[in-house]
This record gives structure tokens, C-alpha cells and sequence, in this order.
């Protein structure tokens, strides 16, 4: 399957989420893209894939306004180092480039970690491909992917 929205939208029907993928033009920043998007930065959630020293991967999602606080993923993870991996290593972590990646029909289910501040939003994210974004409710991804909800970012400076 060359399409990763096909994907992103097969899984999402596996785990009985209600996505809905946008086709947008391209944009050079998370600023860019919300603006096109006509929502608040904060509305764009990133999905950073988390290297752990095991070589395990984990995800973390975090609001577009704002910046993964290491030391508290690190605390509520339980673990000493993590790290963002190099492009190639998180493509073969999930099947998706940077930009483009999602929890949604990720190669392997790792855990996800969601920052508290998505709770109860609708919000916009990665869609397996450049172009596309993602809308979904917060509430119902955290609970089909049964991710832990924490505060786990800072003010993005």
C-alpha cells in the first residue's frame, strides 16, 4: 500500500476512531500549517517518536504551542535517557517520515505518552503523509491507544 493516509484511515477504523484526513498545502512551519489550517497553533499536536536506551520507541504528544519537557517524560516514562532518533530510525521505528507521523497505523504500536493540555480538545496532527492533516478527538485517540495523560511540556519558547 504506497497511500500512508490509507493506512492511517484502516487502522483508524480498526480501533473504531472517527478521523477525518484534510488535504493542505504545503507548509514550512507548525505556525504555517495552522494558519492554513484556519485553528490556533496549540491545535496542531506533534507526535514525537521517543527513542529509549533500549532501543524501544515510545510516542509523545505534544500541543504545537508548546515543547516536550525531558525531565518529565523521562519521570513518567521511568527511564534515565531518551532521545529523539535520527530520521531513518524513526522511519523504521513507525513507516512514517518526520512530519508526517502519527500513533495511528505506525509499523509498531509503541506506547503513547499524551500531554495533558489535549484532553477533551479536537485536534490536528500528522497524517502518515506530507500534505495531509489529521483531525481527531483528543479524548477518543487517548483512550483507543490507551495513552498516559501527563504533563509533559513546557511554553515553547
Amino acid at each position: 500500500m504506497s497511500d500512508p493516509t490509507i493506512r492511517v484511515r484502516e487502522a483508524a477504523h480498526e480501533r473504531g476512531l472517527s478521523v477525518d484526513v484534510r488535504e493542505r498545502p504545503a507548509a514550512a512551519s507548525l505556525d504555517e500549517a495552522a494558519e492554513l489550517l484556519g485553528i490556533p497553533p496549540a491545535s496542531i499536536v506533534k507526535t514525537l517518536v521517543v527513542k529509549r536506551s533500549d532501543d524501544t520507541y515510545l510516542f509523545a504528544l505534544v500541543p504545537g504551542d508548546r515543547a516536550i519537557s525531558w525531565p518529565r517524560l523521562r519521570a513518567v516514562v521511568g527511564a534515565n535517557k531518551l532521545r529523539l532518533p535520527e530520521p531513518d530510525l524513526a522511519l523504521a521505528a513507525t513507516g512514517y517520515e518526520r512530519g508526517t507521523i502519527v500513533p495511528i497505523g505506525s509499523s509498531t504500536a509503541w506506547p503513547v505518552y499524551a500531554d495533558e493540555r489535549i484532553v477533551g480538545t479536537r485536534i490536528a496532527m500528522g497524517a502518515g503523509a506530507h500534505g495531509d492533516s489529521l483531525f481527531v478527538e483528543a479524548d477518543d485517540l487517548i483512550a483507543a491507544y490507551d495513552a498516559v495523560v501527563a504533563d509533559i511540556t513546557v511554553e515553547r519558547a
